[in-house]
């Protein structure tokens, strides 16, 4: 197995279970290993060098490519339109080419924001219509993954959360957490629906889809649908934090380059019934984000 975006949220996690796969396990990521040593292979890679991509499958051979690495930023993909395309869409279509002459399966990860956000929540057959340009080159990716000729199957999820073991981005929980205990007033946006998804969920599926070849398209995410508000004041009840310090708002209250679609859940009856995926609670996914988990 091989794995981009080592160093990203969700492939911290399956570097948390990769141990359970039953083979040998390479994994990928910009710069050097940032990671505690496990056993794992690693190899740097810039999935956008094609020479380089070709070298590392060419040296290992995997059978199983688990695609994280992406630039998911939407408002880095606004701005940086043509970056944006080399990593999300081109950079896809090299790494699938060099799986499709080992004939490996390839599992890819995609977004909720394929979906226009005005009809939701939306399952696996649903009609995608991207509501901003990171969006739409996950779509894009999405079918050039669609057109190869290995197997394959594209994992859609929403609203990641968890601890990571390296830097990354502050999730809504600790931001929240870290704001209101530090006495910052913060306003968090009540008008849009997601699924949040717990990573160690994810992650599981992930390995799970990837272990059984499970081929097609596959919505994994959390099973509550929440506003980020009604996610906050969670958190807020749950540590006794100042009420105070945090305002609803509307998305309307922020200037951002992208887009976002004010409602997104994803609808996850088919992992349950064909996979049997059984995601936690956000409220149980929080306690465990809080103890560290």
């Amino acid at each position: 197995m091989l794995v981009t975006g080592i160093h990203g949220l969700v492939g911290q996690y399956l570097f948390r279970i990769l141990d359970k796969w039953d083979g040998r396990v390479v994994i990928t990521g910009k710069g050097a290993n940032r990671l505690p040593d496990r056993g794992y292979f690693y190899e740097e890679l810039d999935i956008t060098d094609p020479a380089k991509v070709s070298s590392v499958f060419l040296r290992h051979q995997p059978d199983v490519v688990i695609h994280s690495a992406a630039m998911a930023q939407p408002d880095a993909c606004e701005l940086s339109q043509e970056e944006a395309l080399l990593v999300n869409v081109t950079a896809t279509n090299d790494l699938l080419e060099a799986a499709a002459r080992r004939a490996a399966f390839f599992v890819y990860m995609s977004t909720d924001f394929i979906f226009s956000g005005d009809e939701g929540p939306y399952a696996e057959d649903d009609a995608p219509a991207p509501a901003n340009f990171y969006g739409r080159t996950k779509l894009m990716a999405e079918e050039v993954v669609k057109r190869g000729s290995c197997p394959w199957s594209i994992i859609r999820t929403g609203l990641v959360y968890g601890n990571a073991i390296v830097g990354t981005r502050p999730n809504v929980i600790s931001w929240v957490r870290e704001s209101l205990e530090n006495h910052r007033p913060i306003k968090v946006v009540s008008d849009q629906l997601r699924t949040p998804t717990y990573a160690g969920d994810l992650a599981q599926a992930i390995l799970m889809i990837a272990g059984k070849r499970a081929e097609g398209t596959w919505h994994i995410a959390g099973k509550d649908v929440l506003s980020p508000w009604e996610m906050a004041m969670s958190v807020v009840d749950y540590l006794k934090l100042d009420t105070t310090l945090i305002t609803k708002v509307d998305a309307s209250l922020f200037t951002q380059a992208a887009t976002r679609p004010l409602r997104t859940p994803l609808m996850i009856d088919k992992a349950i019934r064909e996979l049997n995926y059984r995601p936690v609670s956000f409220d149980e996914g929080m306690v465990k984000v809080l103890n560290g988990d």
